[in-house]
C-alpha cells in the first residue's frame, strides 16, 4: 500500500520511480488517507501487506485535518486497534523525525510531535521492530 501523493511534478517522478523498481509482481494499492479500512480489506486473499509510508500517511492526515491532533490521534488509534486485530502480517515503513533539532515552524514542530508519538504507538504493538540507518538494520524489538 502506497500513501504518496502525486501533487507536483517531483512526487510523481519519486512514484514512477517506486513503480519501476518494485516491478510488475507487486500488487499495489495507492491509499494516501484511508489506510485502516484498507488493511482489513486487504486482508482477504493477501499473505501480507506492506504499507509505505507512515509518515507520508500522516503527512496527508494533516493535510486533511489541519493540525486537528484530537481526529489525527483518533484516526491513529483506529489503526493501532485493527493491526492488533488482524491475522495478516502488516509491514509498516515509517521515518524517524525526531533525531535531528527542533523545527523553526510550528507545523513541522506538530508534525514531528504526531510522528513521534505515531511511531511509538505503532511500535508498542509491534511484534518487530527495526531501525534502519544507512541501510543496515538494527533490531530493536523482537528479531533475532
Amino acid at each position: 500500500m502506497a500513501t504518496a501523493q502525486a501533487l507536483d511534478d517531483e512526487m510523481t517522478q519519486r512514484i514512477e520511480n517506486h513503480k519501476r523498481e518494485r516491478g510488475s509482481l507487486w500488487e499495489t494499492l495507492e491509499e494516501p488517507t484511508e489506510i485502516t479500512t484498507a488493511v482489513r480489506d486487504g486482508q482477504k486473499g493477501h499473505d501480507v501487506i506492506l504499507i509505505d509510508c507512515l509518515t507520508l500517511w500522516l503527512s496527508n492526515l494533516i493535510m486533511a485535518h489541519g493540525d486537528d491532533q484530537e481526529k489525527i490521534e483518533s484516526r491513529v488509534h483506529d489503526l493501532v486497534g485493527c493491526l492488533e486485530g488482524t491475522g495478516t502480517p502488516v509491514i509498516l515503513v515509517s521515518n524517524e523525525v525526531g533525531l535531528s533539532i527542533v523545527p523553526e515552524h510550528r507545523l513541522a514542530r506538530v508534525f514531528r510531535d504526531l510522528a513521534g508519538r505515531l511511531n511509538q504507538r505503532i511500535a508498542r504493538v509491534a511484534d518487530r521492530v527495526v531501525f534502519m540507518v544507512a541501510g543496515i538494520p538494527m533490531n530493536i524489538k523482537g528479531g533475532a
